[in-house]
């Protein structure tokens, strides 16, 4: 009977290694964008994303210069509010006044440059009543 080389036992292991380790760096460290509230974000800067319920009016649109501008409060009613201009591919269809968003950019000199928005569909996260 044949043997295998161990050396091609090593080079997989080796490979293994490198993945493994690149994984990790990746959950732990890499390019992950903080998530904040308009409470939170006083003194930050840079790339974030900022969940909130959108207030009104809404003014622009998205694809103009100007870019589609509202407002995010905080969800659970605590003080703070964040000006969004968003520039990008039209918001989503769900996107109005009321909703809860997660608008996601640049935030620097009190506003939000969004390049992206996510609505949060209401019926996931009302609770559901129990049958008594």
């Amino acid at each position: 009977m044949p043997t295998r080389s161990p050396a091609r036992l090593v080079v997989a292991l080796a490979v293994a290694a490198v993945l493994a380790v690149f994984l990790l760096y990746t959950a732990v460290a890499g390019n992950s964008t903080p998530t904040l509230t308009p409470h939170q974000i006083a003194g930050h800067t840079g790339k974030l994303a900022v969940v909130g319920v959108v207030v009104g009016p809404i003014r622009g649109e998205s694809h103009s210069t100007r870019g589609l501008r509202f407002s995010l409060k905080n969800i659970d009613g605590q003080s703070g509010v964040v000006p969004v201009v968003y520039h990008g591919a039209d918001p989503p269809p769900l996107f109005k006044v009321g909703r809860s968003v997660v608008a996601s950019g640049s935030f620097a000199n009190g506003r939000l440059s969004a390049t992206d928005i996510l609505t949060k569909c209401p019926s996931k996260y009302t609770a559901t009543t129990t049958p008594s």
